[in-house]
């Protein structure tokens, strides 16, 4: 299974990094890279409050079987475009909390 995730915060690697299944990850360091990486992956994990993730993300959620965002639950902004570009998106506490969840479904 291929995974790839946009989670530059060194905590927030830090927890995924934490959950079983979490050795199968490849961190990227920008949005930029994301659509290069990510191409083909079975599931894509973002932190939609980077910078250049709202450039990116339509083309990821096109090439990738599954994406999933995150973002504080007061940015509902945020969340709304990244549901529009195909995403699935969780507030950030529910998404750390159902972390070994998302990783093995």
């Amino acid at each position: 299974m291929k995974i790839v995730a946009l989670i530059p915060d060194l905590m927030d690697k830090s927890r995924l990094s934490s959950q079983p299944g979490a050795h199968q990850i490849e961190f990227v360091g920008s949005a930029a890279l994301l659509p290069i990486v990510a191409t083909g992956a079975d599931l894509v994990l973002v932190d939609l409050s980077r910078p250049g993730v709202a450039d990116v993300l339509s083309a990821v959620v096109e090439s990738c079987d599954r994406v999933i965002g995150f973002a504080p639950h007061v940015e509902d902004a945020t969340m709304a475009w990244a549901l529009s570009a195909g995403a699935e998106v969780l507030p950030r506490s529910k998404f750390f909390r159902r972390a070994a969840e998302l990783l093995t479904d």
